[in-house]
């Protein structure tokens, strides 16, 4: 059985993912190596948490379908998984400099100084008298 170290690089179809698959050759005239890479299509029946970045080891088997032909043996090395909120925060956090509770310790202020705002507004037309 033949089998191949490749990274995915697509994760969108179920059961099914894209490795792309890197080799070096040799120029026949120049003898300088270069990489050549290969997309295959590869059954994920008995993975369920496979991303892109991900390192697999692909192994033959019998056809699938008319394109797949190669399943997952093995995950050599799992991508870093970055959940959406911490991608979120990160974002703020890059964006303004602050951390999470920073953020909400300036959005509270916020809030008390736009309060405090409101009833100075409100004593001020109280105590003024109207000119009608």
């Amino acid at each position: 059985m033949r089998t191949k170290k490749g990274i995915i690089t697509s994760a969108k179809m179920t059961g099914t993912v894209t490795v792309t698959v890197n080799r070096h050759a040799v120029h026949p005239k120049y003898r300088k190596r270069y990489r050549i890479s290969k997309k295959y299509l590869v059954d994920t029946k008995d993975f369920k948490d496979l991303h892109e970045g991900d390192e697999v080891l692909i192994g033959e088997c019998k056809p699938i379908s008319k394109n797949k032909y190669f399943k997952v043996i093995e995950v050599i090395k799992q991508a870093a998984r970055v959940s959406e909120l911490s991608e979120e925060e990160g974002l703020n956090t890059a964006m303004n400099r602050l951390g999470r509770e920073e953020l909400k310790e300036v959005e509270e202020a916020k809030e008390a100084e736009e309060a405090k705002e409101a009833k100075s507004s409100k004593k001020k037309e109280e105590d003024s008298p109207d000119k009608e």
